[in-house]
């Protein structure tokens, strides 16, 4: 197989895509409310790499149709992805993301929260516009599942008794989900057969967990400065992602009723002893490990399409999640 694009190269493949929707999604962000357009540009404009709305373009491109259908529905995934980002910082009392103060920290949670729910009601406005019933079914399905995952997620939060079972049901719902159907609507709108779909889906819902397992890793390994949001932030809400399961799984003893504690309280004052404990569990490694091997059935999902040069950034795409710092 060929070297890994860096990540500035596969956006280089889809750049003209790119900017129509960046284009689009300021277009239709516009609002005859002041607040709204605010609170929208706010967000968009807040750095974020666009990884969703490029699964969607790549994939579309690897089925061989660069459609107007795929610039919206690469639009309408980011607007849903930005409408559950400005739902999760209220819930989590955020006030820090890629580097910047969430939009609740700097507008308030009552803005945040209609602001994302504008978000999603524009996404679904966006997507009857494509005149697909099967498209529509995707995505309505697809934000269920994730507000789903919202529940659950809150359901395991000051639960130390998590299993890693009921970790990955969150992270799929929760992350993956959006994912799989990026990868599957690209299929869908170039009326690829059954098999080039399923493939898609499959390398969505990997790569998502990928990069939901690395966040999880990041939150217990990188600098603020990298993540650009704080440091421990999980462990102070008491969020039981895999690297604190895996620490309080593999100790015993203190340390282990220090992390069950950490869990049912918020434990940010108890960061840097149980730092120590998941330093000693390899609970980074294992959380890594975990990464690689949805890398690897990613890879392998994207390997069942045609050769083209799309396909190649797909594969780089999941190998840059491995890499990447925030």
């Amino acid at each position: 197989m060929s070297t890994s694009l860096t990540f500035e190269e596969i956006r280089s493949l889809i750049e003209e895509d790119l900017q129509a929707v960046d284009a689009l999604i300021l277009r239709r962000l516009q609002s005859d409310v002041v607040l709204i357009n605010q609170l929208g540009h706010y967000i968009i404009g807040g750095g974020g790499k666009r990884i969703r709305p490029v699964v969607v373009l790549l994939a579309a491109r690897a089925c061989g149709t660069a459609s107007e259908d795929a610039i919206q529905l690469a639009a309408v995934i980011e607007f849903i992805h930005t409408a559950t980002l400005l739902h999760d910082d209220v819930v989590d009392t955020s006030e820090m993301r890629r580097g910047k103060e969430t939009a609740n920290a700097v507008f308030g949670n009552q803005a945040a929260v209609l602001t994302g729910d504008f978000l999603y009601s524009r996404a679904f406005q966006m997507m009857v516009e494509v005149q697909s019933m099967r498209v529509m079914e995707i995505l309505a399905e697809t934000t269920n599942v994730i507000a789903e995952g919202e529940v659950l997620q809150l359901l395991n939060c000051n639960d130390p008794d998590t299993t890693e079972e009921r970790y990955y049901q969150v992270i799929y719902r929760k992350t993956a989900k959006l994912f799989e159907a990026g990868g599957q609507l690209g299929a869908v709108i170039a009326n690829q057969p059954e098999a080039i779909e399923q493939a898609l889906m499959s390398y969505g819902k990997h790569l998502g967990n990928a990069f939901q397992l690395i966040d999880d890793a990041l939150d217990y390994s990188a600098s603020a400065e990298e993540m650009g949001k704080n440091v421990g932030d999980d462990l102070a809400e008491g969020k039981p992602t895999l690297p604190l399961i895996h620490a309080m799984e593999n100790s015993e003893g203190k340390e282990r009723e220090r992390i069950r504690s950490a869990i049912e309280n918020g434990g940010g004052d108890q960061f840097d002893p149980i730092m120590k404990t998941i330093t000693h569990t390899n609970a980074i490694e294992y959380t890594l490990d975990a990464a690689k091997l949805a890398v690897d059935e990613a890879t392998d999902s994207a390997m069942k399409l045609p050769e083209s040069p799309y396909r190649e950034a797909l594969i780089s795409l999941a190998q840059f999640t491995l890499t990447r710092t925030h």
